[in-house]
């Protein structure tokens, strides 16, 4: 088996009221920021170290910020996010936190506060970690 991983998290699991709702929303934003879901059944999906699966008690509840490669990509996770049953929480532009900070965010259908966030122009060393496991 082959994995790609990003730099900190292994992964965040988000526990959802409606699942399929939440799968056509996540399926667009990810789209907008140029990721897919990498694997899905009937009772959960994955993209990259997101898994999500629908609440059995409360539902999650947090802030996820999702890497964009510019600012064009944070104005399409903004807007497939709001016409997939997101809530504005914040349009496209540039925020305080540091120069070049560009910014949009939503609340996805149960209020989690997503973000897709451009730092400026940078040079990564590899897109994703490979991680090869026996078998």
């Amino acid at each position: 088996m082959e994995f790609h991983r990003g730099r900190l998290i292994d992964h965040l699991h988000l526990r959802v009221s409606d699942l399929e709702k939440s799968r056509a929303f996540y399926r667009a934003v990810l789209n907008a920021v140029g990721r897919d879901i990498t694997f899905e059944t009937d009772a959960f999906f994955v993209a990259d170290e997101l898994f999500i699966d629908k609440a059995t008690n409360d539902t999650s509840r947090c802030h996820l910020a999702f890497q964009a490669p510019d600012e064009a990509t944070v104005a399409r996770f903004h807007a497939a996010g709001l016409a997939n049953g997101g809530t504005d929480n914040g349009a496209p532009g540039e925020r305080p936190y540091h120069p070049g900070y560009y910014a949009a965010y939503i609340f996805d259908p149960d209020g989690n506060n997503l973000e897709a966030v451009y730092h400026g122009p940078a040079d990564r060393s590899a897109e994703s970690v490979v991680i090869t496991t026996p078998g």
